[in-house]
């Protein structure tokens, strides 16, 4: 009988423990410990995006003001890590948009340093065309996949 009773509050506390829910970022009350200065800035970052031409990766005069304000934005947050992620369109080999996707990627990063980034805050990668953001051909859609995003990775 003692080992029933026994046996019986094992499961109930394990049953219990399994049960409790932990909050996500969606429950509200939510709190994950950044000021709602440092959340606007992460969030201004991560919705940043940069375009580039077919088969280029210069960065053009219309993402001027998107990158220097990710630059201030960064170099008045310090503790904020960005990855940049060099997209491709799906046209052209696997080796050939991997490469583009660096040079892509690389292109913003020079950008940011240029204009008073710490480089250690910056790191970059190329998925080529393997992270499209939109499903489909035709212009408009590869339009959309060439691109650089920007993932806060740590604040």
């Amino acid at each position: 009988m003692k080992r029933y009773a026994l046996v019986l509050t094992l499961v109930m506390a394990l049953a219990a423990g399994f049960g409790c829910a932990k909050k996500t970022t969606t429950e509200p009350g939510y709190d994950d410990g950044m000021s709602p200065e440092m959340r606007a800035a992460v969030q201004q970052i991560s919705d940043s995006r940069v375009y580039f031409a077919f088969n280029k990766y210069n960065i053009e005069n219309q993402y001027d003001a998107v990158l220097k304000k990710e630059a201030e934005i960064l170099k008045q947050f310090p503790t904020i890590r960005v990855r940049i992620e060099g997209n491709c369109d799906d046209r052209g080999t696997q080796e050939y948009n991997l490469a583009l996707g660096e040079r892509r990627a690389r292109a913003a990063y020079e950008y940011l340093v240029q204009n008073g980034v710490n480089p250690s805050q910056l790191e970059m990668i190329s998925y080529g065309k393997e992270n499209p953001a939109v499903q489909g051909t035709g212009e408009a859609v590869w339009a959309k996949n060439r691109r650089d995003d920007f993932r806060v990775i740590a604040h």
